[in-house]
C-alpha cells in the first residue's frame, strides 16, 4: 500500500505542526492523564466518540502514522492521548467538529467502497486514503476532519515520551549533573 505522506516528509514538519495544536506543557498533561487511564481503567472518562467513530480514528491513525521500523501511531497510544485532548482541552464545538468529521469520514469510505472504513484494506483502502488525502473540495466535511485527525496524530505522536525517546532520541535533560565541579572564581566581574 503506498502511503501518501512518506515519514521522511512528516518529520520535517512535526515540529512545526507540534507547535500549533498544544502547549508542550497541555501534550505533556494529556500524556500523563492518558497513562494513568491505561493503568487504572475504573478511571477512564466516559467516550466522547461512538464505537464507530473510535475505530475509523483507529484506521485513521494507523494509516498516517503505520508500525515499519519505528512504532506506529497505535504502539505509542495516540487514542488514549487523543481521548484526554477530545474530554479535557476541546470545546464542545471542537468535539462536534471532530465528531462530524469522523462521521463525513466513514460516510466517504462508505461511499466510495461500501464498507466501513476500518474494515477496509489493500487497494479500496488506498483509493479511500488518497481521497481524503487529496479532497478535491478542501472545505468538504470528510476533508476537514482528516485534517484535524491528521493534526492530532502528527502531534500526540511526536509528543510521546516513547517516539521523543527512542525515534527522535531527544535528550530532555542534555549533559549530566556533576555536584564536585570545579567553578571558576568570580569577582563579581572586576578585574583584578
Amino acid at each position: 500500500m503506498q502511503i501518501c505522506m512518506q515519514r521522511r516528509e512528516l518529520l520535517k514538519i512535526a515540529a512545526a505542526a507540534a507547535a500549533l495544536t498544544l502547549l508542550p506543557g497541555e501534550a505533556r498533561a494529556a500524556w500523563s492523564k492518558a497513562a494513568m487511564s491505561a493503568r487504572a481503567p475504573d478511571a477512564r472518562q466516559p467516550a466522547t466518540l461512538t464505537a464507530i467513530q473510535r475505530a475509523t480514528l483507529a484506521a485513521l491513525a494507523d494509516a498516517i502514522i503505520p508500525r515499519t521500523d519505528t512504532p506506529s501511531a497505535i504502539d505509542v497510544g495516540v487514542l488514549a492521548w487523543i481521548d484526554v485532548i477530545v474530554a479535557d482541552y476541546y470545546t464542545d464545538a471542537d468535539r462536534r467538529a471532530l465528531s462530524t468529521g469522523l462521521d463525513a469520514i466513514e460516510a466517504q469510505a462508505q461511499a466510495i467502497s461500501g464498507q466501513s472504513l476500518s474494515v477496509l484494506t489493500g487497494d479500496t483502502f488506498t483509493l479511500v486514503m488518497n481521497a481524503l488525502d487529496t479532497p478535491y473540495d478542501r472545505n468538504a466535511p470528510a476533508a476537514r476532519g482528516y485534517s484535524r485527525v491528521k493534526g492530532l496524530v502528527v502531534h500526540g505522536y511526536f509528543t510521546s515520551e516513547r517516539v521523543q525517546r527512542d525515534v527522535l532520541k531527544t535528550d530532555i535533560m542534555p549533559g549530566r549533573f556533576d555536584g564536585a565541579a570545579n567553578m571558576p572564581a568570580r569577582n563579581g566581574g572586576r578585574d583584578e
